[in-house]
């Protein structure tokens, strides 16, 4: 009788200790849910721009000489006709000086000149009639006058020396006021490379500084040939001109991330792709009312692209294998993996073209160790704020 107690207690022991090594299967666990939905998105396709003024006017000298003043700082706004520089000018005033006197020596051989042209031309006169009645032979009257067609040439010889005189007083004058050499049009003066001092001339390499006509702005960016003529297939219109017309206005981002205040319109595409980098520009027009912007800044054109009605879920929802998407939509309080098509990503959501309907419940994070067919407590969120909470990683 004791044998068969001890028996019954080992086989006890031994199913308890059965029990205990069996592995417990695993609970359902919460998981956040949401719904899908349809909404109106707008993204945007972005490109590096550089920018620049709508003109910007290289300075130089018209003449050769030392600049004596620089009446310019940089970065200053400066308005057409404006005094930016002064060159030497003791040379010039000497020669000034020296035409002045020519032209009024021109003068006094015109005088004189004329005086003989009077004194020829009375000679004439007054032997004119003796001629005709025969008191004088003809020769004396040929005589007279020839001396008097001498006497006029010899003015006119008079008047153009005065008009060369004249002439090259002028040219003086002129590199007089080139000596001061002023701005070609209004706007932001650039870099002053050269000092008081420095000898400047018309075919210096380097110029006396770049006039930016910055009150409009130009920014530049370029896209490849797939994207430029995706682009083109998107774009409402019969030409290339009508395509322009409707597209919408561009945002630029600064570089400091912010959104520059004015919208801008891309106003011309390059006619040519670039055999260098097999990209086509675009020239996008800004206006500058406020003078933020500066030649040469650089900045992020933001193209807008909308989605009307468009299906859409978190991010966080969806992972991919081998180039595939997926997500997992809970089914009867059990999570089922469904391929899914993404047409893009925008702040922290997926647009989906295919794989999901409006409504489904889907899971929205946590997604890393779930598997076909888990079982799942749901925990509905909100998508809005389920998206916003995700902070980009830099």
């Amino acid at each position: 009788m004791n044998s068969k107690l001890v028996i019954l207690s080992i086989a006890a022991l031994s199913l308890t200790a059965c029990k205990k090594e069996a592995p417990k299967q695993d609970g359902a666990k919460p998981y956040p849910v949401v719904n899908v939905e349809l909404k109106n998105i707008v993204g945007y396709q972005t490109f590096p721009a550089t920018i620049q003024g709508r003109v910007n006017n290289n300075v130089r000298a018209k003449i050769q000489g030392y600049i004596t003043q620089v009446l310019v700082d940089e970065g200053q706004y400066v308005t057409k006709g404006q005094a930016l520089f002064r060159l030497e000018t003791n040379i010039l005033s000497e020669n000034a000086a020296a035409s002045k006197a020519g032209i009024g020596a021109a003068e006094s051989t015109i005088a004189a000149a004329q005086a003989s042209v009077n004194a020829a031309q009375v000679e004439v006169n007054k032997l004119k009639p003796l001629v005709q009645k025969n008191i004088i032979s003809n020769v004396q009257l040929q005589t007279a006058q020839a001396n008097l067609a001498q006497a006029q040439a010899q003015l006119q010889q008079a008047n153009a020396a005065k008009r060369q005189a004249v002439a090259n007083y002028k040219g003086v004058e002129a590199n007089i006021e080139y000596s001061v050499i002023r701005a070609p049009i209004s706007g932001v003066i650039g870099k002053l490379p050269l000092k008081v001092g420095s000898l400047v001339g018309p075919t210096d390499q380097t110029a006396l500084t770049t006039i930016s006509d910055t009150s409009q702005l130009y920014a530049y960016f370029s896209m490849n040939e797939k994207e430029y003529f995706d682009f083109l297939e998107k774009s409402p219109g019969a030409s290339l001109p009508e395509k322009i017309k409707n597209l919408p206005m561009v945002e630029l981002q600064l570089a400091n991330g912010s959104i520059y205040g004015e919208k801008g319109r891309i106003e011309a595409i390059t006619g040519q792709i670039d055999a260098t980098t097999g990209t086509i520009q675009f020239r996008v027009g800004f206006s500058n009312p406020q003078k933020l912007l500066s030649n040469g800044n650089s900045g992020t054109i933001r193209l807008p692209k909308t989605y009307e009605n468009v299906l859409v879920i978190p991010e966080s929802a969806t992972y991919e294998q081998q180039g595939i998407v997926y997500v997992y939509k809970v089914e009867k309080d059990t999570a089922k993996n469904v391929v899914v098509n993404v047409i893009d990503r925008i702040d922290n959501m997926a647009l989906i073209k295919s794989g999901l309907n409006k409504d489904e419940a889907i899971i929205a994070a946590g997604i890393g160790g779930l598997k076909p067919g888990t079982a799942v407590i749901k925990k509905p969120v909100k998508m809005d704020s389920l998206v916003q909470s995700i902070k980009p990683k830099f």
